[in-house]
């Protein structure tokens, strides 16, 4: 009985957030729920439930997780001061002439948008409103224009400094010291958030640089698909180019390199790198638009509700895990990893399927303090490397909320895309960009010095 409670806890879970009730709640409800059940019929014991305060307070008053509300306000007030606005339209006229140019200016501004919030309905909800009905009246094809916003949109997962990697770089770093402790290690090494954002940023790149190559690619052979500007009969002079460069590209470009930069640097610790990002927001938004109450007032709300989810979702995971550990549920997923055919490798394949298949039906945030906290000691015991084991999952999570027919971002895109344009269109469009994605994978699997170099090197 007791072996089979821990596998029969984690499927009720599963199949009431399925059911769409509320996800902290439901990590809550359950588990403790099961935390009594267990202690009625001896199979459980109940310290795990008392030592549940103390590991919320820790969570409560970790520095690390300071960074996400700064890190939310920074990237809602680009969005409502309509400065991603502004940025597309200058991309657009810089870009213009090249054939796909609009679609490439979606994939930066998105790149840029997604990295100052790393919430992927935000993203994908912004760009389909500001860039969609603008690629439909230049002439792209439904299809195309779809699939490279919905995959712009998934970008916030891979490329930092994001709240997506912020939390995984916490969770990556406990998961870490947990491993080496359980190996007798009392002297552990430490995986910062800084790490996973140094070893996020080639990849990242890569997969803009795959993105933009294969729009490009395609208005080449296919110029009807994604026609130039130009072919719509917009002429660009050097001085708007040099204006929009200026004006409009460099002051966010600026915000986001100072707020990497200083983290991968060791010049501030995330949360006062964040901070400095959330008032550079500000600043941009002073002098460009003469940012009003209004919007003051709404980017506040928006971040509290924003960080309210995070933090309620964070409790509830501790819960569950708390629980989770109390059925022995750790020790039998150690034990099932372990005995695979296939040692580190077939543990690595089974957990990444677990992770995509549970992108369906979870996000970012469930997934990472759900489940990673479960498999990560157990995988880098094994002697995987906490970085890349960290990017890997970004990529992993990013892939599953793009593939069709159940990923977050296509839903998320349909919400606001307009009726001519069908579902098929959106699924269609993104098979391209999930093939990127699977590509760089492979890729980092079979290189993994491209998320551990960098880090090395800082």
């Amino acid at each position: 009985m007791l072996e089979l409670m821990p596998i029969l806890f984690f499927l009720v879970v599963c199949l009431l957030l399925m059911l769409g009730y509320p996800v902290a709640l439901t990590l809550t409800g359950v588990s403790l729920a099961f935390a009594g059940l267990g202690s009625l019929i001896g199979v459980f014991d109940a310290t795990y439930v008392s030592l549940i305060p103390n590991r919320i307070y820790g969570l409560l008053v970790n520095q690390n997780l300071f960074a996400v509300p700064l890190f939310v306000f920074m990237g809602t007030m680009l969005e409502r001061s309509r400065i991603a606005e502004d940025l597309l339209k200058n991309m657009a006229i810089i870009f213009g002439s090249l054939p796909g140019g609009l679609g490439i200016s979606v994939v930066i501004v998105g790149m840029l948008l997604a990295a100052s919030t790393g919430i992927v309905g935000a993203t994908v909800v912004t760009m389909g409103i500001l860039s969609l009905p603008t690629m439909m009246k230049a002439g792209y094809r439904p299809s195309l224009a779809c699939g490279t916003l919905c995959a712009t949109g998934t970008l916030g997962q891979i490329i930092p400094p994001s709240i997506c990697l912020v939390l995984l770089g916490e969770v990556i770093s406990n998961a870490y010291q947990q491993s080496q402790l359980d190996a007798g290690v009392f002297a552990p090494d430490f995986a910062s958030i800084g790490d996973l954002f140094a070893g996020a940023i080639v990849p990242g790149l890569l997969l803009v640089l795959f993105y933009m190559a294969y729009i490009f690619i395609t208005a080449i052979l296919k110029p009807e698909s994604a026609p130039a500007m130009e072919q719509q009969g917009r002429e660009q002079a050097d001085s708007k180019i040099m204006t929009a460069l200026l004006i409009g590209l460099l002051p966010p470009v600026l915000l986001m390199v100072a707020v990497l930069g200083s983290i991968l640097f060791g010049i501030a610790t995330p949360t006062e790198a964040a901070s400095v990002g959330a008032v550079g927001a500000m600043l941009l938004a002073l002098f460009k638009r003469g940012m009003s109450f209004s919007i003051l007032q709404s980017v506040s709300i928006e971040t509290m509700r924003v960080t309210s989810m995070v933090y309620l979702i964070l409790v509830g995971a501790t819960i569950f895990s708390s629980v989770f550990r109390g059925f022995g549920g750790d020790e039998l997923i150690e034990e099932l990893l372990i005995n695979l055919p296939g040692g580190v490798v077939s543990a690595t394949l089974v957990v990444m399927l677990l992770i995509f298949i549970l992108g369906f039906i979870l996000d970012f945030i469930e997934i990472t303090f759900m489940v990673v906290p479960l498999v990560g000691p157990i995988l880098l015991a094994m002697g995987l490397d906490p970085i890349w084991l960290g990017v890997m999952i970004a990529v992993n999570l990013q892939t599953s909320f793009l593939t069709p027919p159940f990923g977050f971002s296509l839903f998320y895109l349909r919400s606001v895309a307009p009726k001519e344009i069908n579902t098929g269109d959106i699924y269609r469009g993104v098979i391209p960009f999930v093939m990127m994605q699977l590509a760089l994978m492979v890729l980092l699997a079979l290189k993994p010095s491209l998320v551990t170099w960098l880090p090395s090197v800082l």
